[in-house]
């Protein structure tokens, strides 16, 4: 019978132990959605700023959370628009994107148009393949593949109109 009671008691406190997980998992997913929010709303150069514009918020955060939680989100450090770095999300946005890789793409892409419910990207001869990788870090919701040659790339789209509208985000995106 000692060993029944053990057991409740056991049981209750497993119940309770897996309570405070659950209720911390939701703590720490809505401190992680507020991290999303911040970093589209501010430029956030460091962690302790982050750590800042949180506790601002009303979460209670040391600078050890916040480096666990950048570290799981896989933030990335890309130059700000006003000089210096910001972290982003990775493929958040197009002006987010290495400064770098967007040169890159303006340097070797020479026309986009559409086929049907392909945009066909020609590019300088043996920059397709650079390219299209570029393109992919992207992660364009219109498109659902892509494949490279030599001086063309093919991004299959979803439908026409998906086709077009990715067409225009990315001559957009080469000024």
């Amino acid at each position: 019978m000692g060993n029944f009671r053990q057991q409740t008691i056991t049981g209750k406190k497993n119940k309770e132990k897996a309570d405070q997980g659950r209720e911390k998992m939701g703590i720490k997913a809505k401190r992680q959605a507020m991290i999303q929010i911040l970093l589209k709303e501010q430029s956030i150069q460091t962690q302790e700023e982050l750590a800042t514009a949180l506790r601002q918020k009303g979460y209670s955060v040391t600078q050890a959370t916040v480096s666990r939680d950048m570290k799981e989100m896989h933030l990335i450090k890309t130059p700000g628009q006003e000089g210096g770095y910001r972290y982003e999300e990775p493929g958040s946005s197009i002006s987010g994107m290495n400064g770098r890789l967007i040169r890159l793409l303006k340097d070797c892409i020479v026309s986009v148009t559409t086929a049907g419910q392909l945009v066909v990207v020609k590019t300088m001869s043996g920059a397709a393949s650079t390219a299209a990788e570029a393109l992919d870090t992207l992660d364009l919701q219109e498109v659902v593949g892509s494949i490279a040659g030599d001086n063309t790339i093919f991004l299959a789209a979803r439908d026409y109109s998906s086709a077009v509208t990715a067409c225009e985000l990315i001559e957009r995106m080469l000024g």
